[in-house]
């Protein structure tokens, strides 16, 4: 309890890190604020009747819970974070496909800036075509739009919740330059997590009225359990040993063999897609569906893909997981390419011949290592079905995996690891005794 009081005292005294984390606090409650101010003209006791009422489907409960209940509330962020971060996985995937972005990849921070700006531009054009929907699906659906609502209501509503986004971008991106840690992944945790406290206390609230607080106990020692698997899974990594060529320095050649090298390929190098892919595939066919025939039960895919707590859902989900984890590590980690700046810099595996066999022998060490992380995901993804199954309350149980658990764990390891990192460059003590704290961008080939 002294160290973790002195980490404390450490942390406020480097004034530099004071700032930045008073002004990360002070950005997330803007947006926790932005979350609560309802759209003009938007009937929210109508709302929240049709949701007492009706309850949510399994996309509200996801977009609601990414959005700290801005999505639920009809709030100005409604859209939140999410059209930003579908822009910058399309961007991404243009990366692998497109060779003008790819150039644009390789151009360094010039290059950078350039895919911010189109990511931006493409943030708008999809919040310019989800608004409507969200306007159209959701709140009139609940019975909450203005009776009189004209063309100039729709439109200035559209353009709030474009702005709203905006603006949720726009603190992100301030957070990462001024702030502490990765702004938008820390918006979107803080949206998880406000969602936390009201979840436990129902379902402490339950176990009390029913006088079982043993299940509680034993509800949160299975939550810090899942949680610490998770950190394992996530900071899991396989170093391949590398060995340097000589390099020359004036006049004399400088052994490097003795500094010991490693090439790290993590267990989980997909991170969360995987999952949100997923998720989006098995949801789609529902909101066609819903959209359609305007039913809302007793239909083929209401019983399969609508309930999200049973079999064949879940046995779905994990399938389309452990595919989508192959086909985005296959993106994300290109043996080739590594193999040849292997070979450009002089470096090399001992054992393996530079060139094609080391791509080779690459290709199959992460094919090999990334059986094991898909299971790991698909686990992660049911995981919420087997806690509600449990007697775990719906609120509660969506933490106990997913895309949820994955984010704050992620997320929380970064922005440990920041804090360490200036701890350590003052000559200070890190956060914990004899370790490192390690994020998930520690130790990885390319990061998201």
């Amino acid at each position: 309890m002294n160290r973790f009081i002195q980490n404390i005292k450490n942390i406020w005294k480097v004034e530099e890190l004071r700032k930045r984390i008073l002004l990360t606090l002070t950005l997330i409650l803007v947006y926790r604020v932005g979350s609560f101010v309802i759209l003009p003209g938007v009937n929210y006791t109508a709302l929240m009747n049709a949701q007492a009422n009706g309850g949510q489907n399994t996309l509200e409960t996801l977009l609601s819970l990414f959005s700290g209940g801005g999505f639920t509330n009809a709030s100005v962020m409604a859209l939140g974070i999410m059209p930003y971060i579908s822009a910058s996985i399309i961007m991404q995937l243009l990366g692998m496909a497109v060779p003008a972005v790819q150039k644009m990849q390789n151009e360094g921070e010039s290059g950078r800036k350039r895919i911010n700006n189109y990511t931006r531009i493409l943030t708008v054009i999809i919040c310019a075509l989800q608004a409507p929907s969200y306007l159209t699906l959701y709140v009139q659906s609940k019975g909450a739009m203005p009776v009189d609502a004209s063309t100039f209501w729709w439109v200035q509503t559209i353009l709030v919740l474009i702005s709203g986004s905006m603006f949720a971008v726009w603190l992100g991106e301030r957070i990462t330059d001024k702030g502490i840690g990765n702004g938008i992944s820390l918006l979107i945790t803080v949206g998880i997590l406000a969602r936390l406290p009201e979840a436990f206390l129902a379902e402490f609230g339950f176990a009390v009225g029913a006088g079982n607080l043993i299940k509680i106990v034993l509800e949160l020692v299975v939550f810090m359990m899942i949680v610490m698997g998770t950190i394992l899974i996530v900071q899991g990594v396989r170093r391949i040993p590398l060995n340097t060529a000589k390099r020359v320095v004036g006049a004399r050649a400088v052994d490097e063999q003795g500094a010991r090298s490693y090439l790290p390929i993590k267990v989980n190098a997909s991170g969360v897609m995987p999952i949100i892919f997923a998720q989006a595939i098995m949801t789609i066919p529902m909101m066609i569906y819903s959209g359609a025939s305007g039913s809302k039960g007793g239909g083929f895919l209401e019983r399969t893909l609508g309930d999200m707590y049973g079999v064949t859902y879940n046995v779905l989900l994990a399938v389309l997981i452990i595919v989508f984890t192959y086909f985005y590590t296959a993106i994300m980690i290109n043996p080739g390419k590594i193999a040849d700046d292997l070979k450009r810099s002089g470096g090399f595996i001992p054992g393996v011949k530079p060139g094609e066999d080391t791509a080779e022998y690459i290709d199959s060490l992460v094919s090999r290592i990334t059986f094991p992380g898909s299971l790991f995901l698909a686990a992660i993804a049911i995981l919420p079905s087997i806690a509600k199954i449990a007697g775990v309350n719906d609120a509660f149980a969506m933490f106990f995996g997913g895309t949820s658990l994955l984010i704050m764990v992620g997320v929380v390891l970064d922005t440990l690891q920041q804090i360490e990192s200036y701890l350590l460059n003052r000559h200070m003590d890190g956060l914990m005794e004899g370790a490192r704290v390690k994020g998930r961008r520690t130790n990885e080939l390319s990061g998201f």
